[in-house]
């Protein structure tokens, strides 16, 4: 009988991969993801990003939508890295610089939100909502003067701008000068006379100036356009500053804004009712 013949064995054969072809694939996945972004379909967008980015991993553009949908989903610390990434890549893309600014601000990083955010300015130094986001975070970092800088500048570029006009006002409430922020929240409303922000920080500062029922009018005519407003938490994370959130404070406890705080449904702090939320201080 015939031995079999052993070497005639098939062979495997080992795939060849076109990396030029796979890049190539990447880029129309980025392609997609960044149509479906635009329609706000997020997680088709981010999984066909995520792919993009491990076929074509040098293009930075990818890197940046994926970071930029990550922040989109709250998920930061994966979105800084993303983005860092597409910066490492190409490092004169203001966007990369300005949602990095953004996303350490919001990680209370103020220093670092500083430094990208002035990096992007310097690639493109007139987008109101950067500098906007620069003279916010000066103003954490308690350089008041410099915010103020910012706020104006991003006037200069979109003198309709009103969330800068509005965070003057806050400036100067900090700094005691109620008139000034009186002017400024005015001014705000000229422009926007839907947003519950300047009319309830203009609401504060008219009832903390004496006129307690004109206050107390503006305030309930505030909540009732944005509801929001009628939390503690929410008007900190806007940036109102200690003196601004004690005075408001004060109006909250108020039994005519209990009442209203209480038919607007809106929660205290605490997760407690309104009109449970009394903190002692004295009604007009």
């Amino acid at each position: 009988m015939a031995q079999p013949a052993l070497g005639q064995a098939v062979a495997p054969r080992t795939l060849k991969i076109d990396s030029q072809q796979l890049e190539q694939t990447g880029l129309a996945l980025f392609k997609e993801a960044v149509y479906l972004s635009q329609f706000q379909q997020v997680e088709p967008a981010l999984a066909r990003v995520k792919l993009a980015t491990q076929l074509a991993p040098k293009s930075a553009d990818a890197w940046a939508l994926l970071g930029g949908l990550y922040l989109s989903q709250k998920q930061v610390d994966e979105g800084i890295l993303a983005l860092e990434r597409s910066r490492s890549l190409n490092a004169k893309n203001p966007g990369v610089h300005f949602s990095l600014g953004a996303a350490y601000f919001g990680q209370e990083k103020y220093e670092q939100a500083a430094e990208l955010l002035k990096a992007g300015l310097k690639i493109k130094p007139d987008v109101p909502e950067a500098l906007f986001d620069l003279g916010n975070t000066y103003y954490k970092m308690g350089k008041l003067k410099d915010a103020i800088k910012q706020y104006e500048k991003s006037l200069d570029q979109n003198e309709k701008f009103w969330p800068a006009i509005n965070n003057i006002g806050l400036v100067h409430y900090e700094k005691g000068n109620v008139s000034r922020a009186i002017k400024q929240w005015e001014a705000a409303i000229k422009i926007d006379g839907k947003s519950g922000e300047p009319q309830l920080a203009l609401a504060v500062a008219t009832y903390v100036e004496g006129d307690k029922d004109a206050g107390l009018s503006l305030a309930k005519s505030a909540l009732q356009l944005d509801g929001r407003y009628g939390k503690v938490a929410f008007l900190e994370e806007n940036l109102w500053g200690e003196k601004l959130i004690a005075d408001t404070k004060a109006v909250f406890a108020t039994p005519e804004m209990q009442a209203t705080l209480s038919e607007l449904d809106v929660e205290s702090d605490d997760g407690s009712a309104a009109d449970n939320a009394q903190e002692g201080s004295e009604s007009p």
